[in-house]
């Protein structure tokens, strides 16, 4: 009785432990059947318009500069504008208009433009009719010699009151607006006051045109071969993020800065609405060359192996390994020159674990 229990609880184990090892060989067996799906994100090849860039920072300043400056010292006294106002840094002027005059003792003996001329036009009377009674024979040569050695003394006094004249008016000669009025150098930059003598060499006014202005930018490495004078730029500033500022190459340097190892380039810009102003910290974007409507994908989605350029396309749920031909480009998008067409579906994210013919699955697009 004994022994056939203790057989009845071998068969019952028996038959627990057959059920069991069923139990693991069909798991392990739909295991066996289980395939992992690549999550990744795809985007279409499309056209768009691509470049070519070499992105460099540069500091705005005025293409010219005319220093207005006192030749002959004495009282400063500032004039009025055609609105009748007194000039001030900011106005806009013209070449011709007076900004500023120097007044004094020393100006003023200089500056008698009247009474020289009216002696240069005496001595001119003189020496015409001196001339006509020479020609007829009743003055001697000698006595129109010294009425015309007259005339010229009379001429050079003239001349030389009227450049006094020009000399204590301050005259600008371009078209631009005032940057800088009459500042103490001496008084931490202050405005000067109206009234004070001046020496000498000391600046009244700087004026400069600013609906053009030039950037000033470094070039270093193998950007130096890429830019060439006359390339198209844009310069852009944190204050107006969204808006383009169209420019231009107009010179490079012909020699490279011995400190910096880097060669300067000058980077022209229109200045539209006046927005830009001299010393601005700018970014600037010289177009080295520009294609559009090519077909172009992701920057992302090209990947190289072994060499050679490639990308994944999407082809069911699996993708298919792709030689390409890349053509222009920046960090965001690039050309694809051949290997791909128009409306196909590309790998974008999740590129790094793939191959040829992997199984995919599809968790976004951009």
């Amino acid at each position: 009785m004994k022994e056939n229990c203790t057989f009845r609880i071998l068969v019952i184990v028996c038959i627990a432990l057959s059920g069991f090892l069923s139990g693991c060989s069909r798991e392990e067996s739909s295991d066996d059947k289980i395939e992992f799906l690549v999550p990744v994100t795809v985007s279409k090849v499309d056209k768009m318009d691509v470049e070519e860039r070499i992105t460099a920072t540069g500091t705005l300043r005025t293409s010219k500069v005319a220093r207005l400056e006192v030749e002959t010292g004495g009282i400063l006294e500032f004039l009025t504008n055609r609105d009748g106002k007194r000039y001030r840094e900011g106005d806009s002027v013209k070449a011709g208009d007076v900004i500023a005059r120097i007044t004094g003792d020393d100006v003023r003996l200089a500056a008698r433009k009247d009474a020289t001329l009216q002696r240069f036009e005496t001595a001119k009377d003189d020496y015409e009719s001196t001339k006509k009674l020479y020609d007829d024979g009743f003055k001697s040569k000698s006595e129109l010699l010294k009425v015309q050695s007259s005339l010229e003394d009379a001429r050079a006094d003239y001349e030389k009151s009227l450049n006094s004249e020009k000399r204590s008016q301050l005259t600008t000669p371009i078209d631009g607006i005032i940057l800088r009025l009459a500042r103490d150098r001496d008084n931490q930059n202050q405005p000067l006051a109206v009234g004070q003598y001046v020496n000498p060499g000391f600046e009244v006014a700087r004026i400069a045109p600013t609906d053009t202005l030039i950037a000033d930018v470094d070039l270093v490495a193998q950007d130096v071969a890429r830019v060439a004078e006359g390339l198209p730029a844009r310069v852009q500033h944190y204050a107006w993020k969204d808006e383009n500022f169209e420019g231009k190459v107009v010179r490079l340097d012909p020699v490279i800065d011995p400190t910096t190892r880097a060669l300067k380039a000058e980077v022209e810009v229109i200045n539209h609405d006046a927005k830009l102003r001299p010393g601005m910290f700018v970014e600037v974007t010289i177009i080295k060359d520009q294609r559009k409507d090519v077909p172009c994908i992701s920057r992302e989605a090209v990947v190289n192996r072994g060499g050679k350029w490639v990308v994944f396309v999407l082809s069911g749920q699996r993708v298919n390994k792709k030689e390409v031909v890349l053509g222009l480009g920046d960090d965001n998008i690039v050309e694809i020159r051949s290997g791909l067409s128009e409306g196909e579906r590309v790998v974008t994210r999740g590129i790094e674990t793939l191959d040829d013919q992997v199984r995919v699955r599809v968790t976004g697009s951009n």
